[in-house]
């Protein structure tokens, strides 16, 4: 049962690893043994028990070993960035019913009214010991976390995903990966995005490294380069868009051994140059099914017609099935929708109301439908297609345009409003926001203020566009093409089109 639980597992390598590095800060490297005693200083002075603990720190081994601390205490922790839009905070830690957060002085205006334990006043111990105190209050379907998406009802959905879920996950890398005891992954991503997960517990409960740069890095690859070269990092696992950026590098880090991609399509242009120099990986899964549930070996591998890659085969103790509407095999070759069964799907999201995508079988089983379209290769990869409804990709996270047309239709001075994506020639994503205005006074600039109080940078439309009236198709339905037509093209890229009102 231990090898079920998150924390059993890592107190398991601080016993047998206790002086191996475990975290790599800039300035700072944390051992196993360093980071349990952080994260049972954290746990000691947690002030009062709770079923769900918001999480709100720069990265770094401070975040790592308040997961760690809420894990230990049989707790599910609630992450976000500091620079979250504060209303979208609000909700998911009011939603959650978190009874406190973990975060750093510096924050504690945008998180006023929560109760907060604040990092700075927990003593930092350092000593080394020999094994680990592995009391822990979890079980294996204790929920671990509680990881935030778009919902297409105008308000994030929360999808909980437990501690079997996270624990198989790490048997699944390790199986297809074969991760050693001198690996470093770099922690890249976000808290809120399950490639984070990936990053932290794959790596650290298999008992290799986990190296978290500076933000200034974040922004800049060369800087990301010589932090990579410097702790020698052998692992990354990022959006198609980082792939691509070391793509266009001269060289990269002779420390890297892997190179894993997922959260969208990976193009072949995208990896062409790594290929030689490096192990490439395309990865494929939803929120809702923990990290990934199908790997493609890249490597010798030829990209399809279209010039991306597949998505693989399922990983270790998970299944995906095409299916049809009705939930019946589709013949070889024919596009279904991808669903997945096995250890990785999750406990569904916190409303449990919005389940319906997550379908208990004969056998009692539990199958996601994921809504993404895709059909079987004859060699028996599976190759992704597209979404089967609205939801696009904005720079691998998923985001739904209706709930970000919700927010816009809230904010005054609106009268209609229309969310709208567009690919430009390399086939990502844009948003665009259509506006009729309210007769009188219109300020677009408070519009964009208001929407950036509950939507992620990353969801906020690209363009707005003024509009008299919603152009409209002869049965009633929006014109989307005159609409793109008047948003103009979306390689224009960060424009602001105001239009003529």
């Amino acid at each position: 049962m231990n090898e079920n639980i998150i924390y059993k597992r890592f107190a398991d390598v601080v016993s047998k690893k206790p002086g191996r590095p475990a975290v790599y800060q800039e300035d700072r490297t944390f051992t196993f043994s360093q980071l349990n005693e952080l994260t049972k200083s954290v746990a000691a002075a947690f002030p009062v028990k709770s079923e769900r603990i918001g999480i709100i720190t720069d990265h770094g081994a401070g975040m790592i070993a308040s997961m760690l601390a809420v894990l230990k205490a049989g707790s599910a922790y609630v992450p976000a960035e500091p620079d979250f839009p504060t209303e979208r905070i609000r909700f998911m830690m009011k939603e959650s019913g978190v009874g406190f957060i973990i975060s750093q002085l510096k924050y504690a205006d945008k998180l006023a009214g929560f109760p907060l334990l604040f990092l700075e006043n927990i003593e930092d111990h350092i000593e080394e010991t020999v094994s680990a105190d592995a009391s822990c209050e979890a079980r294996p379907e204790s929920p671990a976390y509680i990881l935030y998406t778009s919902g297409s009802t105008g308000v994030p959905k929360g999808v909980v995903v437990t501690n079997r879920n996270v624990t198989g996950y790490a048997r699944a890398f390790d199986n297809e990966y074969h991760l050693k005891a001198d690996d470093i992954m770099l922690q890249y991503s976000v808290c809120s995005f399950d490639i984070f997960v990936e990053e932290v517990f794959a790596s650290l409960l298999s008992g290799a490294a986990v190296a978290v740069p500076p933000e200034s890095a974040k922004t800049d690859v060369n800087l990301l380069m010589d932090f990579v070269r410097e702790k020698g990092v052998t692992i990354i696992s990022g959006f198609p868009y980082l792939l691509m950026d070391l793509n266009a590098l001269d060289a990269i880090p002779e420390s890297l051994r892997l190179l894993i991609s997922g959260g969208d399509v990976l193009r072949a242009g995208y990896v062409d140059r790594l290929l030689p120099q490096v192990e490439v990986y395309n990865t494929y899964g939803p929120s809702e099914t923990t990290v990934c549930a199908t790997y493609f070996h890249c490597n010798g591998q030829q990209a399809l017609t279209d010039g991306t890659y597949p998505v693989g085969k399922p990983i270790l103790d998970v299944d995906v099935q095409i299916l049809d509407e009705n939930l019946n095999p589709v013949l070889q070759g024919q596009i279904g929708e991808l669903c997945i069964s096995g250890g990785g799907v999750s406990d569904g999201y916190l409303d449990k109301s919005k389940n319906e995508m997550f379908v208990t079988r004969s056998d009692g089983t539990i199958m996601y439908r994921s809504g993404d379209l895709g059909r079987m290769l004859p060699d028996g990869n599976l190759a992704f297609l597209h979404r089967k409804d609205s939801q696009v990709m904005i720079l691998g996270k998923r985001v739904e345009p209706e709930e970000v047309e919700n927010v816009l239709c809230r904010c005054p001075g609106v009268k209609t409003g229309l969310v709208y994506p567009s690919p430009d020639s390399s086939g990502l994503s844009h948003l665009t926001a259509y506006i009729v205005p309210e007769e009188g006074a219109f300020s677009l600039e408070s519009v964009r203020k208001r929407m950036e109080a509950y939507l992620t940078p990353y969801m906020m439309p690209e363009r707005f566009v003024l509009l008299d009236s919603i152009p409209l198709t002869d049965n009633g339905k929006p014109d989307i093409k005159e609409l793109l037509e008047n948003g103009g093209s979306a390689d224009a890229g960060g424009t602001e089109n105001t239009g003529e009102v």
